[in-house]
């Protein structure tokens, strides 16, 4: 081999390890799992919000009625 080829395959591999890395992934998939989790919250508590509020108030007066 000569040194310019060696030189253009140790640049192919050089740029073929950079693509592949994988560094910044796991970063990315647990941002999008928290992304995840967080929507999910907010949707059940735009879903549920209403009936929470009534049941806490329903238990509110029911604890409130053990202390008379």
């Amino acid at each position: 081999m000569t040194t310019l080829m060696v030189s253009f395959l140790a640049f192919v591999s050089g740029i073929k390890d950079r693509l592949a890395s994988e560094k910044g992934a796991t970063a990315t998939e647990y941002s999008l799992l928290i992304a995840f989790i967080a929507f999910a919250v907010i949707g059940g508590v735009t879903a549920f919000g209403g009936a929470l509020n009534t049941w806490f108030t329903d238990l509110g007066t029911t604890v409130a009625g053990w202390a008379n």
